[in-house]
């Protein structure tokens, strides 16, 4: 079941979201308008599916002309919805035309809630409410979760008594969960765009247009995925808005509740340091980068090998972490290599959710250590590296047990890290590498 949050801008329909889904995926932000693309989750402790839309205006262009187009195609393909006003402020002319508007672009049942109603002193006339069509009024607090009951009895009896209510994001489990990094202007919603094939996010020449970190599950190249859309990333120094800043923080945040990262560079421009330190914190994390280098159909067709080739010494030197980055050349806009990067991908995922024979593995580090001993400590004590086994995947974890002294250089970490990547195809993966003191079986 589809539910619909509406209303007109600042009612508090983002709090709104974030309370019903128990998350905080919706921006919130004292000023009106922040929200603009569409943000679906779902209900907590409920299998319904639940959509934040940006404030309806009356626009004749622009980024509120499109934000609101989005909306009220979302409230015309609902199964219900949640329309949402400001209790202080009472019935507003734009909540009577959204009234109307809402009236003619569904049948389906919508529940008036007049949210801010947390103080009775401050609370305008209740009955005014009733003019808007909706019936009675629910006062609820989204702010404080007031009134929450009123609205799952909703949902309940609009879904039907045989719904079977699951936990929230029971059907997300098995999904890749992709996050689409970068800086302001790259090309991530068309990118987003492209895979969804229809126009879900908001796409502009000026940088900044995306705001929230919207999730949105679909099917691409025959697995389920979950797509994050992500607001662009820019120098620290270059952020003087709180907005932007908030916008910056949820898109870092993405890094750790992804499987993948996409980190899309524009391929006309030279790589940033930016666009590096983002890369790094992909890295630290431990998740699986690809960097997708977009606009490729605009860079000369004679300059493509040499760009192709820097780009990847650029972060082969960078990051220690990585064996191999996986660059992927790619055209959002025309569609070229958009398949082919997510099989690479998919390719990737399946790796990371392996695991090796501990025979096998230690076969690999007992031919690396012949080939090339572990250095004295430096207390000029000898390192004895005895037993490797694999700990975890997604990052790929390999502890090994050693004995004498402990303090094994990063130089030699990085030999087995890249010994073991070699052989088992691990490349474009992050290991992770830790060393366990050998206990001694007389003391």
């Amino acid at each position: 079941m589809k539910i619909v949050i509406a209303g007109r801008p600042n009612t508090g329909k983002s709090t709104l979201f974030n309370g019903l889904t128990g998350t905080r995926d919706a921006l919130v932000h004292d000023r009106p308008g922040v929200t603009r693309d569409t943000l679906s989750g779902i209900v907590l402790n409920r299998d319904y599916e639940i959509t934040d839309t940006a404030g309806l205006e009356h626009a004749k262009s622009g980024i509120a002309h499109d934000s609101t187009d989005m909306a009220v195609t979302a409230i015309s393909e609902s199964d219900a919805v949640l329309f949402v006003v400001d209790g202080r402020v009472g019935v507003t002319a734009e909540d009577t035309d959204w009234a109307r508007i809402v009236h003619r672009k569904t049948k389906s049942p919508v529940l008036l809630l007049v949210n801010k109603s947390e103080s009775k002193n401050r609370l305008a006339d209740v009955n005014e409410f009733y003019k808007l069509g909706f019936g009675e009024p629910v006062l609820i607090s989204a702010e404080h979760k007031r009134g929450f009951d009123e609205i799952y009895e909703f949902m309940d009896k609009v879904a039907g008594e045989n719904v079977q209510k699951t936990p929230a994001n029971t059907g997300n489990n098995q999904r890749i969960k992709i996050a689409v990094l970068g800086q302001p202007n790259v090309g991530k919603s068309t990118f987003v765009n492209r895979v969804l094939g229809e126009k879900r996010q908001i796409v502009q020449d000026a940088p900044g247009i995306t705001r929230d970190t919207v999730k949105i599950p679909t099917t691409f190249y025959g697995r389920d995925i979950v797509l994050m859309d992500t607001a662009g990333l820019r120098r620290k120094a270059g952020v003087t808005d709180d907005v932007e800043t908030l916008s910056a923080l949820k898109s870092l945040d993405a890094i750790d509740k992804a499987d993948v990262v996409i980190l899309m560079v524009d391929a006309t421009r030279d790589i940033e340091n930016q666009a590096l330190s983002i890369a790094g914190r992909v890295y630290d994390a431990g998740k699986i980068l690809c960097v997708a280098l977009n606009k490729w159909d605009l860079v000369d067709t004679e300059l493509r090998d040499e760009k192709l080739l820097k780009l990847k010494h650029q972060f082969t030197n960078s990051f220690h972490q990585i064996i191999k980055p996986l660059i992927l050349a790619v055209s959002a806009e025309v569609g070229t290599g958009v398949q082919n990067m997510f099989r690479r991908i998919y390719e990737q995922c399946d790796l990371s959710c392996a695991t090796v024979p501990t025979s096998l593995l230690n076969r690999i580090v007992e031919k690396l250590v012949e080939s090339r001993q572990p250095p004295m400590s430096r207390l000029k004590r000898p390192m004895k590296i005895k037993f490797a086994r694999q700990v975890g995947t997604h990052p790929m974890r390999i502890a090994i047990n050693v004995g004498g002294a402990s303090d094994i250089p990063e130089s030699y970490t990085r030999y087995l890290r890249r010994g073991i990547a070699n052989e088992l195809k691990w490349e474009h993966l992050p290991i992770i590498i830790e060393y366990k003191k050998a206990e001694n079986p007389f003391d």
